[in-house]
């Protein structure tokens, strides 16, 4: 009979049995390689957005070496003429003259999104719960309003003859600008696409940054107040320099937008009333469309690219630069 120091002493469970080297093996197949079947699954997906989006870009090569125009559309006997369409562009003054009024297009966009939407996001960032929300809320109706939608609104609010601002003006003793014609000044049509584009893109970028603003450790500026710094120098000390990558990346998304900005020019004015709203996107379809000139719409397009290109690539070794200096 056990005793009953053995009959109070704790049992110890026998180690459990290896376990055989064939389930092991298995075991370890199923936790790492799976197989093709993933890979199967998403091959549709991704040989569908390839062809959506590679074979354009393609295509749009192909045809800035060519000599294409309609007959060659037509018949498809077009044929390689090297670098003559971009030398034809690179040559021609008009061309230059569209390049310099896009980037004065783009750096008035950009600076003026950038500023508006940081100060958006920092009087969000105050405001209490019930009147963040509301404007929260107004941001995201107006970032969803569809851009012909906004573009044929603004159409209206500047017509010469039953728009509301001519019409307010004109109530506040401003009469010169009863029936004023906006889209037949180069100016005034260039002002009212800038306005236009900063509108719709505000309410993404104020929204991105005040989601940045919200990840600011509050103990740090609040540290600097105790130090003696004003707002202006705890934005500039402690709260950009945390935010900055969301900062930079926002910048480099409002670059593409407001370089890209077709449908806005398209819809209000076309390029004109001359050349005062043609950029570069515009440039390319109208040579294209209008000249029949498809093989300089499609050089048109690639320098397009390579600038926006080189912006990002701008960027990108900005922000590697900030990456290894951390």
């Amino acid at each position: 009979m056990p005793t009953t120091e053995e009959r109070t002493r704790p049992r110890s469970r026998p180690a459990p049995a290896p376990a055989p080297a064939s389930r092991r093996r298995d075991g370890g197949r199923a936790h790492g390689r799976s197989g093709p079947w993933p890979y199967l699954l998403v091959a549709p997906t991704v040989l569908g957005m390839a062809y959506l989006l590679l074979y354009p870009l393609a295509r749009a090569v192909l045809i800035s070496f060519q000599d294409f125009r309609l007959r060659q559309l037509i018949s498809g006997d077009a044929h390689f003429v090297g670098l003559a369409n971009y030398r034809a562009l690179l040559t021609d003054p008009r061309f230059w003259t569209v390049v310099r009024r896009t980037f004065l297009f783009m750096a008035v966009n950009v600076v003026l999104i950038m500023v508006i939407a940081l100060l958006v996001a920092l009087m969000t960032e105050r405001l209490g719960r019930v009147w963040r929300g509301l404007v929260l809320s107004s941001l995201v109706l107006a970032w969803a309003m569809p851009v012909v939608a906004a573009t044929t609104v603004f159409q209206w609010l500047f017509h010469s003859e039953f728009g509301i601002v001519n019409w307010t003006l004109t109530s506040l003793g401003a009469h010169s600008f009863e029936r004023y014609p906006w889209f037949a000044h180069g100016t005034a049509a260039f002002v009212i696409l800038v306005v236009l584009v900063v509108w719709q893109s505000v309410p993404f970028a104020a929204i991105t940054l005040y989601s940045a603003l919200t990840t600011v450790p509050a103990e740090l500026q609040e540290s600097a107040r105790l130090d003696g710094a004003g707002a202006f120098r705890i934005l500039r000390s402690v709260t950009l320099p945390l935010i900055r990558p969301i900062v930079m990346l926002v910048l480099c998304l409002e670059v593409i937008w407001t370089f890209k900005a077709f449908v806005q020019i398209w819809v209000m004015t076309k390029g004109g009333p001359g050349d005062a709203t043609t950029i570069l996107p515009v440039y390319a379809v109208q040579t294209a469309l209008s000249q029949q000139r498809y093989d300089l719409g499609s050089a048109a397009s690639m320098i397009t690219v390579v600038l926006m290109s080189g912006v990002l690539v701008l960027y990108f070794r900005q922000m590697f630069r900030q990456e290894d200096e951390r």
